[in-house]
């Protein structure tokens, strides 16, 4: 995955500038909090040199006055400021985390079977959280700040220029520091994302898989594997926290020495207490924003190395590109034509080699080898979840390459050996291709895939909650549900990878009927294990490294003797 860098260009066009009416609000609202905030130490020289010296005591109602007013003042626009940046912020986050889902479930099939899915899950929740600094009240506080340390700069110089120059010089050496700590710490935060992401991926694993892990007593190791997966990313952590520290300790020594500097100065030049003191508050006002400042900025540091990993993800090409896949099919009457399909999910290896057949409309075509044949490429290849390397796959004619995806697979069906079922009840399942369906569309889908032989026993029915996966139930009664689900979906081209696979006898009896309706005037790939099931089949092609070494009906094939008829005899003695 080729890495990306977001600039300030791109986050000013895309994430700042679209909100510039609620932001230049913010900055309204910071410059008055800002300035409400400067009261309170210019407050200190009339205070003490006017109130408590010359005891001026009748200007001490004002002054109080005053300064209750700024602090109301500081307190109302602080609300305002989280409530309308604060809460945009989080808006923001939500929308860009949509995004990034809505273009991850467009990237191609590839793309998953090489990624974990813990570790897109952390690149999707995770990564665009520092977002919040960028429209939250990080951004608004950092140009406060700056605001803030410019004006104590004013007051500064007004009560002592000389005083102010010798501050100046310590705070400038600090901003070189902090911007060299930047530069460090980005590239540790995109690390970060990373390793947070194959941890997320490990630990999700780790819990979908317990089972495995608890037959196999392999817990120790998949501790251990966590344990390192922590370790790493807390080596980051402190990498990351020595940098950021180095610029806090620079801060405080720095700081600290220009306090030093300014008691021997304000002898020196022989300030008045409260002119002392006013300059030492000033002074104080206008560090506190810049150590603020590299705090905030390591913040949005931070924001901006999330984005640079969600950019990655964003750049990487959908696998329906409407500037390609220009034709909306239509409804499509099925028929297939593979045209010397070689297809490599690695460069130069490839698993299917100059690959023609044709799968008639309405016709059911086995596809039967050994394991790592072929088959299930073939069968991807049908489902377009994969494109052909060479050679060219038509559908009614057209170029499959050049259909829109969402024309093709809503008229395809697809139930697999291990189907995948969402946590809910069986009637949500059964519903996820087609949510509008009457109920009486759904009861005829359950009838016809014998489900209700089972949900009737059921206290909820169709309502019975299934858990995660449909572990509740057996995988008899989980591929029934898959079954039922693609009766719903009445699809023009189907794709079974023995469907039949996790049933018993008496319920494989049941679906052998309701998938002979299922694929009554449907383009039908099987992929078969059991051969026995596939009989009936309008052709069987036996796919061997690759290639069609067999083709022809069941009979056919078996009185050829060849490749297909020892197959056969092989699994019929066993």
């Amino acid at each position: 995955m080729a890495k990306s860098k977001v600039t300030i260009g791109q986050v000013f066009k895309t994430i700042i500038w679209p909100r510039k009416k609620l932001l230049f609000i913010g900055l309204i609202l910071i410059f008055i909090s800002r300035a409400a905030g400067l009261v309170p130490p210019w407050a200190t020289k009339p205070f003490l040199d006017d109130i408590l010296v010359k005891k001026e005591l009748d200007k001490l109602p004002m002054l109080l006055t005053f300064l209750a007013a700024a602090i109301l003042v500081q307190a109302v626009t602080s609300f305002l400021l989280t409530k309308l940046l604060s809460v945009e912020a989080q808006h923001l986050i939500s929308v860009l985390r949509s995004r990034v889902q809505k273009h991850l479930l467009r990237l191609p099939i590839r793309f998953f079977d090489n990624q974990k899915s813990g570790a897109l899950v952390s690149r999707v929740m995770n990564d665009v959280e520092g977002v919040r600094n960028l429209v939250g009240t990080g951004l608004v506080q950092l140009i406060g700040g700056i605001l803030t340390a410019v004006i104590s700069i004013g007051f500064l110089i007004n009560i002592n220029p000389l005083m102010t120059l010798f501050v100046l010089l310590p705070m400038s050496i600090f901003g070189v520091i902090t911007m060299k700590a930047f530069s460090v710490i980005r590239p540790v935060f995109r690390e970060r994302g990373k390793i947070t992401a194959e941890v997320t991926g490990r630990l999700t694993e780790t819990l979908n898989g317990v089972r495995v892990i608890k037959g196999f007593n392999a817990e120790p190791q998949e501790i251990k594997v966590f344990e390192e997966g922590v370790e790493k990313l807390f080596q980051n952590v402190k990498k990351s926290l020595t940098s950021t520290s180095l610029v806090t300790s620079s801060g405080t020594f720095l700081v600290g020495l220009a306090s030093v500097g300014i008691m021997g100065l304000s002898g020196h030049f022989n300030l008045s207490a409260g002119d002392f003191l006013q300059f030492t508050m000033f002074m104080v006002f206008m560090i506190a924003p810049i150590v603020q400042m590299s705090n905030i900025g390591s913040q949005l540091t931070e924001a901006f190395a999330g984005l640079d990993r969600t950019e990655e993800l964003m750049n990487m090409p959908v696998e329906d590109d409407s500037t390609v896949r220009t034709i909306n099919i239509g409804t499509i009457n099925g028929e297939l034509v593979y045209n010397n399909v070689s297809f490599a999910y690695e460069e130069g290896k490839n698993v299917l080699n100059d690959v023609s057949f044709t799968a008639h409309a309405g016709t059911v075509t086995a596809l039967v080898g050994t394991s790592g044949s072929g088959k299930t490429t073939i069968a991807g290849l049908a489902a377009s979840f994969l494109n052909p390397a060479s050679g060219t796959i038509t559908v009614d004619g057209v170029d499959m390459t050049k259909i829109s995806l969402n024309s093709y697979r809503s008229q395809l069906g697809v139930v697999l050996q291990d189907d995948f079922l969402f946590e809910g009840t069986i009637r949500e399942n059964i519903l996820f291709p087609r949510p509008s369906s009457t109920n009486e569309e759904l009861l005829r889908a359950v009838k016809a895939a014998y489900v209700d032989e089972f949900t009737d026993r059921f206290e909820n029915g169709l309502d019975t909650v299934i858990g995660e996966r449909g572990v509740k139930l057996s995988g008899g009664q989980r591929q029934r549900i898959a079954i039922a689900r693609a009766i719903l979906a009445n699809p023009r081209v189907l794709i079974l990878d023995e469907a039949t696979s996790n049933l018993d006898t008496e319920s494989e009896s049941f679906i052998q009927e309701s998938l002979k309706s299922l694929m009554h005037g449907r383009t039908t790939f099987v992929i078969a294990h059991r051969l026995s099931t596939i009989r009936q089949a309008d052709q069987i092609l036996v796919v061997e490294s690759g290639q069609i070494v067999e083709r022809g009906r069941h009979q056919d094939l078996i009185e050829k003797k060849g490749r297909y008829f020892e197959l056969y005899t092989y699994q019929a003695r066993i």
